[in-house]
């Protein structure tokens, strides 16, 4: 695959390193320490199986649903794949 002046595995590693990037970021994000009973934002209980499953958890479903959506709105894009940062 023709790259211009790029070396050879230069797009591979730079993929590499956007799904790294991803995943240091989305572990990031996991819970820590003791999972509540109760959600800290309505209030509701947390069903015990959600609780096993994700230790750490604050929030319910619900909530949690919705603070996903928000983040995924802001998200934002990999500044290290666009052209514009390319061509500096």
């Amino acid at each position: 695959m023709a790259s211009g002046w790029a070396r050879d595995g230069a797009v591979q590693d730079q993929i590499d390193a956007s799904v790294d990037d991803a995943v240091r970021r989305a572990r990031s994000r996991l819970p820590r320490g003791e999972s509540l009973l109760q959600c800290e934002e309505c209030d509701a209980e947390i069903p015990d199986g959600r609780r096993k499953a994700l230790p750490g958890v604050r929030l319910c479903v619900g909530c949690q649903s919705e603070r996903d959506r928000h983040q995924a709105a802001h998200a934002g894009y990999n500044r290290r794949g666009s052209k514009d940062s390319q061509l500096r």
